[in-house]
């Protein structure tokens, strides 16, 4: 039998509510199990699909017991939010990380950085983001986006939108100066395609690296500087 409790609740006190108390952020990430969560998620949707995998199957690639992922997301569905918004948290992040070397690196030699020079550090940023270490997130944000709710796809929109806000005036700036080979905004759309598109066909063992990839990009959407 249960031992009766030793607090009994007066007609006034607010009720509890039943069960295990809900986290706060700081608690999910204890020992960074949030993260390793996260990662094993990704890593599994990218593989195997989001409908194929199981929470049972990422709690086992994490190191964790069954039910756990629960201590951390409501449900699958939350856990393939989550890996997209640290998806593209990790790209904001890394991106204006490579901005602010090139700027610095530049300032040191005595030169601001160029239009040209700032579309080249983020497309070579963007071929990280996608298949350099932990590339994981982005592609499974690239095609399993249907299976969000609308409110979550809301959510990562924003971070998407503030992502390529970075780009617009770098483009722009290309074509009040000519040396884009089209509509700024059309090749926006049309760059990313083409650079998120070398996450279905790239292979390292084709000796092709991102520094590669990335002129090659260039030279696809850039004219010949005069």
């Amino acid at each position: 039998m249960n031992s009766p409790s030793n607090d009994t609740a007066t007609p006034d006190a607010p009720r509890r509510a039943r069960g295990r108390p809900r986290k706060t952020d700081d608690e999910r990430d204890d020992g960074n199990r949030r993260q390793a969560l996260l990662q094993a998620a990704a890593r599994l949707f990218r593989q195997q699909g989001f409908a194929a995998t199981s929470t049972r199957d990422i709690a086992a690639a994490a190191g964790m017991r069954s039910g756990s992922p629960f201590y951390h997301f409501e449900n699958k569905e939350a856990l393939l939010a989550g890996v997209m918004r640290e998806g593209m948290q990790s790209a904001l992040r890394r991106q204006a990380a490579a901005m602010g070397s090139a700027v610095a690196a530049g300032a040191m030699n005595g030169r601001a950085l160029g239009a040209r020079d700032c579309l080249r550090v983020l497309v070579r940023s963007h071929f990280e983001v996608l298949l350099g270490p932990d590339s994981d997130f982005i592609p499974v944000m690239l095609y399993e986006w249907r299976s969000l709710s609308e409110a979550q796809r809301s959510e990562v929109n924003r971070l998407k939108a503030d992502y390529e806000a970075a780009w617009v005036p770098v483009l722009q700036a290309l074509h009040a100066s000519g040396e884009l080979r089209g509509d700024p905004g059309l090749t926006r759309l049309m760059l990313f395609g083409a650079l998120n598109w070398s996450v279905q066909w790239y292979d390292p063992g084709r000796k092709a690296t991102l520094d590669d990839l990335t002129q090659t990009a260039l030279l696809l959407f850039l004219k010949d500087p005069t």
